[in-house]
């Protein structure tokens, strides 16, 4: 056999087995495995204020401050985290990832000056979850999937839902009954623990098992790895900032990032604390969210497949912003219905948002929509990090949070509008460059 034939011959995948699961199936379990050990450290945040103020003294804007430098870390590593995947692969820099983030919540245990809290809290655990973020879930999702799409990503997307579930009540369970260092020292192990799933069972594209991505007529041959990846990050987002739909996506999604990771994460505990509710208490209601999100996200992938993306954007944010003008008069010492119909209506909304927005993203931009989604994901995390500040520090200066539910509801109704302004586009191809 010649070296031609040979080639040829490795380009084709075997013949498929009638009955078999589609090994992208199992891709994606891995997946939202991986997605849901790193969990661990998104729902440490909110739990952490009140400790920290107590033993340090520090005030609630310093403390908010280092969880925005997370916040922003989080979302400007992520576009050329997706970069770095299509140049050495998805396995290898989600395992460094992980160990980045095991590496900067375990040195927090000795911290004892706030800037110590900005460099593991805020640079290396931002690093390492940027890796880790939502721009993960899209380039498996583009690799693996040519039908299902919306359905996987509000499935993936739903698996940091779902690791908060997992892990905001142990977290507060061990915050109150110990301490907040043993509560970090869990962070880091669950993100060890998740390292030896994702280098054996996680693979980096179907032609490395032989196989079509799932709804594909045609065998996709594995893509050359890709050099330059800061420069491709640099020069896709130079390429996008021209065109007016990415000016929109990331104003929308800045707002969304605002009034989620921002606004309910990092303050709904002490907020609820304020009013006297019990911590424990108040991060049931997180992890309840959680339930909530992963059905809502789920079903939001579901209707991207089915209904315009820019009306179901105009929906999510509309419906987001009358419920946060209630929230004020919800919070109290103790739970009662209203607080539980909104805890569940916020939860259906939470992130309901990211299967329309990585669809309008695909529509607009093609190959380069997963690199586009991560800088979309940077200003999402840009706004979560402005509020998480700005929180804290209308906290320390007002005395409560009332002034910043009121102000993030107004940004998604502005959300709701822009949302609606995003044009078509004709056949659903990408942009031209």
């Amino acid at each position: 056999m010649t070296q031609t034939t040979e080639a040829a011959a490795l380009r084709q995948p075997p013949k498929p087995t009638r009955g078999r699961v589609h090994r992208a199936w199992f891709v994606a379990a891995v997946t939202f495995v991986t997605i849901i050990g790193a969990a661990a450290f998104r729902s440490v945040p909110g739990l952490l204020i009140d400790p920290l103020h107590d033993e340090f003294d520090w005030s609630r804007g310093t403390i908010g401050a280092a969880v925005s430098v997370n916040l922003a870390l989080y979302g400007l590593t992520a576009p050329f985290a997706a970069a770095l995947m299509d140049r050495f692969g998805i396995r290898r820099v989600v395992a460094v990832a992980l160990t980045v983030i095991a590496a900067g919540s375990w040195l927090t245990v000795w911290m004892t000056a706030a800037w110590q809290l900005m460099l593991c809290w805020g640079l290396l655990v931002g690093l390492g979850s940027g890796s880790m973020a939502l721009a993960f879930a899209a380039t498996v999702t583009n690799r693996w999937f040519t039908e299902r799409r919306g359905l996987v990503s509000g499935i993936l997307t739903a698996a940091s839902a779902s690791g908060q579930l997992i892990f905001l009540p142990l977290l507060s369970w061990i915050i109150d009954r110990y301490d907040w260092r043993p509560a970090a020292v869990t962070v880091a192990l669950a993100a060890l623990a998740v390292v030896p799933f994702v280098w054996l069972l996680l693979h980096d594209h179907p032609a490395d098992v032989g196989q079509k991505p799932y709804g594909a007529t045609e065998f996709v041959p594995k893509p050359p790895p890709v050099p330059g990846a800061a420069r491709r990050a640099v020069t896709v987002l130079l390429s996008a900032v021209r065109t007016g739909p990415f000016w929109l996506l990331a104003g929308t999604f800045a707002i969304c990032g605002a009034s989620t990771n921002g606004l309910i994460q990092t303050h709904f505990i002490p907020a609820a604390h304020d009013e006297h509710m019990p911590v424990q208490a108040a991060a049931s209601l997180l992890a309840v969210i959680g339930v909530f999100d992963v059905v809502g996200t789920i079903a939001s992938g579901w209707f991207t497949d089915r209904f315009e993306s820019r009306r179901l954007l105009a929906v999510y944010y509309a419906l987001r912003g009358v419920s946060l003008m209630f929230l004020p008069l919800l919070l109290g010492p103790a739970v009662h219905p209203p607080m539980i119909f909104f805890i569940v209506f916020y939860g259906l909304d939470w992130v309901a948002t990211v299967p329309p927005t990585l669809a309008l993203c695909r529509e607009h931009y093609g190959e380069d929509s997963a690199i586009v989604f991560g800088w979309v994901l940077a200003s999402h995390q840009v706004g979560a990090a402005v509020v998480a500040f700005l929180g804290g520090v209308a906290r320390d200066t007002f005395g409560s949070y009332d002034v910043v539910w009121y102000a993030s509801g107004a940004l998604c109704a502005a959300a709701a509008l822009m949302a609606l302004v995003i044009r078509r586009r004709a056949g659903g191809e990408p942009a031209a460059a």
